[in-house]
Order: C-alpha cells, then structure tokens, then sequence
C-alpha cells in the first residue's frame, strides 16, 4: 500500500506541478517576451514534452488510485473523501484527453503551417481548459489532506 500511496502522489506532483508552473510561470513570462511564431513555438515545444508525463501519470493515478481502493474494500467502504478524489481526477482525465486531442492538436497544425491566428485560438483554448483542470487539481489534493485528516 505504501509504494502504491508513493507512485500516487508522485504522479500528482508532476501532473499538478507541472500545470501550475506552466499556468503561473512561464505562461506570463511567454507572453510577455515572445512574439507569437515564436510562442507559440515555444508551447509546441513544452507540451510535446509535458504531455507524455502526463499520460504516464494520469494512468498511474487511475492505476493507483482503484488499487488503494479496492484494497480498502471497495467503492462501498472507502470514505467519501476518496470518492470525491476519484470523481475528481476522472474529470480531470477527461479534460486533459480532450485538450490533446483536439486543441493541442489544433495548436501542432496551425503552428506547421504558420497559422499564427489559429495557433493563438488554440493555445487561448488550452490555457483555459488549463486553468480549470489546475484548480480540479488543488481542489482534490485540498480534499485528500482534509478529509484524510477528519476521516
């Protein structure tokens, strides 16, 4: 259970980590210093390397996540808190699928063919779905940590 428990919040850490320095950090910084080819470049670039992370931790929170629970017993044992984390990082699941199918997706295109225009629509588009699967993201660890502690 404890090795389960590690790769668990590894996966979180990178995966929620990730987002916020990418939210918070080198978003602002992007803007406020590149010219569009080269930011959007630049983001081409940095999620054709974060991505990948992503999907190894996102099956490994999922992987990890369902293991814990069904050695705790089941879906009918397992405190509410937990089923709150689950219903939480399926969401979160489900919008980091879409982001890179379809606007990351968008993104690569526009930026080969150097439809700038499109390129920033795109990019406008993941920074939103971004923002929101962050906050899912401090939201669930809020409510791991504050539910383990009054469980």
């Amino acid at each position: 259970m404890k090795f389960m428990i590690m790769l668990h919040l590894l996966s979180v850490v990178i995966w929620v980590g990730g987002m916020f320095f990418a939210h918070q950090v080198l978003r602002p910084v992007a803007a406020a210093q590149l010219e569009p080819p080269l930011r959007l470049q630049l983001w081409v670039g940095v999620f054709g390397r974060f991505f990948p992370w992503v999907w190894v931790c996102a099956v490994t929170v999922l992987a990890t996540g369902l293991f814990m629970i069904m050695l705790m017993g089941g879906m009918k044992i397992i405190p509410l808190y937990v089923h709150a984390m689950l219903g939480l990082g399926l969401a979160m699941m489900a919008i980091f699928a879409y982001v890179f199918f379809v606007p990351y997706a968008r993104l690569k295109q526009a930026v080969a063919g150097q439809d700038w225009k499109s390129g920033g629509a795109a990019l406008a588009n993941i920074r939103f779905l971004v923002g929101i699967n962050l906050s899912l993201g401090l939201i669930t660890i809020a409510a791991a940590t504050a539910g383990a502690m009054f469980a």
